[in-house]
């Protein structure tokens, strides 16, 4: 397994990985949904507000992630984990967790504080997310299913508390995704 920090050049490869995974797994119009978000997300790709990581099997990319930037007035580094994709050819072999972990420790070297997703936390916390109270930080827009907000402390301490919402990168800045 090879892991590799991709760039814009990657936009129609990890775009095909989402929308096939997605489309297997949950239907077309989410694989549609999901390729379009990951089109405008790998469209942007700039190593700074979104991160994207993608992981290799003999030159073929098996497996995706991304990271973005959630922007608060308080200075403190906060990325957004979503979505996750490997090819289900794949999955159930530890890909996707070994990837996430990947990212986490990426993100430890650029000294980023918190690490947060959106999504099943029974999956999640096998890579140590867990439940994050919108008392303690708030999603960018309103969640449809709060018990998916889940984050985890990249640096020694707990979650501070934010007392404002954050801005998240344009791709990500619509309801449905929520």
């Amino acid at each position: 397994m090879n892991y590799k920090i991709l760039d814009k050049n990657s936009h129609n490869q990890v775009t095909s990985l989402f929308t096939s995974v997605f489309t297997s797994s949950e239907g077309e119009d989410e694989g549609q949904l999901i390729g379009n978000l990951v089109s405008a997300l790998s469209s942007d790709i700039d190593n700074e507000e979104i991160i994207c990581i993608g992981a290799y099997e003999s030159e073929s990319l098996i497996g995706s992630i991304f990271f973005t930037r959630l922007r608060f007035d308080k200075p403190i580094q906060v990325y957004m984990l979503a979505p996750v994709a490997v090819s289900a050819e794949y999955q159930g072999k530890g890909i996707g967790q070994s990837l996430i972990n990947f990212g986490l420790n990426e993100l430890k070297s650029r000294s980023v504080d918190v690490a947060i997703t959106y999504g099943d936390p029974s999956f999640y916390s096998k890579v140590g997310f867990q439940a994050l109270p919108e008392s303690v930080i708030q999603a960018p827009l309103k969640l449809s299913m709060p018990e998916g907000w889940l984050g985890q402390s990249l640096v020694e301490g707990a979650i501070p508390t934010i007392k404002e919402r954050p801005t998240c990168v344009k791709a990500f800045n619509d309801p449905i995704y929520w």
